[in-house]
């Protein structure tokens, strides 16, 4: 008796395709000094996830959990509200995988985000401050489900899969990466947007590392997580929206780092201009924030943090303009020395869960 072979369904062998280019990125050590002493700074290089930010991950993950679940069809429209790293990713994946995409986005957002957004195909829908601002971009995106039956509404805000994502693949690669260098993490820090990547990858290493501090940054000219409300104006995208987000429990976490937005330009500037380094100005944050961390605990601490997507969304924002120094900056006391990189966690194959180092094996 001859079986026919197992039908594969077509998202499937895309989203296999997809995972490869997704995720395992290299870890680098920047080296740099900072009131006089040597220290340095580990930072995942999220830049290289396929459209270039770390959003990627997230993106990837909500989508296949979608299928799995069923709430999402083959051809069915996927909307969601974003800063605009995320809505490039459901953009670029979404497309991929056979779905129309609209976005629900601020509109003072970077030109750069919504052009990369109309170059994947999707239909933006800017909204403004009297609209609501970020709050009125989920709520009129939730309108938009409720008209459409079978649309899917990924809601990075609430939705599990979101630090289920970095709790499976940033997180355990950051551990492998160090731990080849016989490293174990004292802190991770990082910038709350969603909150999916400070929650996933802090879950992780405090599980390998109990004694690992998990600090979320936010800008210190709009002290969202602080206050739990929308406090002010600041420059750098894609953190600190106008509310906190349910995936933030800040009870769990600890104490929040505040950094200046004109801080983390310069940050990121001299990144750029020193290193070859070309980061958003969100990177520049958690860079400063990973300082602030270090200085609490001591100057031989492992400080992990994130550099989330690349400079090239920024170009006509604040990023490239001539920005005053002062000397309560962190970055007025950083010069920076040096880049190494660690390999990847795998040399044969960019699939963490079916091959480890030594052979097959689970990364748990």
């Amino acid at each position: 008796m001859v079986t026919a072979p197992e039908t594969v369904a077509p998202h499937d062998v895309a989203l296999r395709n997809l995972r490869r280019v997704v995720g395992n990125t290299p870890l680098l050590a920047v080296d740099f000094e900072y009131r006089g002493l040597r220290r340095t700074v580990f930072a995942k290089a999220e830049h290289y996830n396929f459209t270039g930010s770390i959003k990627d991950r997230m993106a990837l993950h909500i989508l296949q959990r979608g299928y799995e679940t069923g709430m999402l069809q083959p051809g069915a429209i996927i909307a969601e509200a974003t800063s605009g790293n995320t809505g490039i990713a459901f953009a670029a994946l979404g497309r991929a995988l056979g779905h129309p995409v609209a976005i629900y986005m601020p509109d003072w957002m970077s030109q750069e985000r919504k052009d990369l957004l109309r170059s994947h195909g999707a239909t933006i829908v800017p909204v403004s401050h009297a609209e609501g601002g970020f709050l009125g971009c989920i709520h009129l995106a939730e309108e938009f489900a409720a008209r459409n039956r079978g649309t899917f509404l990924p809601r990075q805000f609430a939705n599990p899969a979101n630090v289920e994502a970095h709790e499976t693949t940033t997180g355990p690669e950051i551990w492998y990466q160090l731990s080849t260098s016989g490293m174990v993490p004292d802190a991770f820090v990082a910038g709350v947007g969603t909150g999916g990547t400070v929650s996933g990858i802090g879950n992780y290493l405090r599980r390998r590392a109990p004694d690992c501090k998990v600090h979320p940054i936010e800008p210190a000219e709009s002290p969202t997580l602080a206050t739990g409300h929308k406090v002010g104006q600041h420059r750098i995208q894609g953190i600190s929206d106008e509310f906190v987000p349910d995936l933030v429990h800040l009870e769990e976490l600890d104490a929040v780092i505040d950094v200046h937005d004109g801080d983390a330009i310069i940050m990121a500037q001299q990144l750029a201009s020193k290193l070859g380094l070309g980061v958003g100005i969100s990177s520049g944050a958690n860079f400063v924030g990973a300082v602030l961390a270090m200085d609490r605990l001591g100057p031989d601490a492992v400080v992990v943090t994130v550099f989330s997507d690349d400079n090239k969304k920024y170009l006509t924002t604040s990023l490239l303009a001539k920005e005053p120094e002062r000397p309560d900056y962190v970055s007025s006391h950083v010069r920076l020395t040096g880049l190494r990189t660690f390999r990847r966690a795998c040399q044969t194959c960019a699939d963490l869960v079916e091959c480890w180092p030594s052979g097959p094996g689970p990364w748990r």
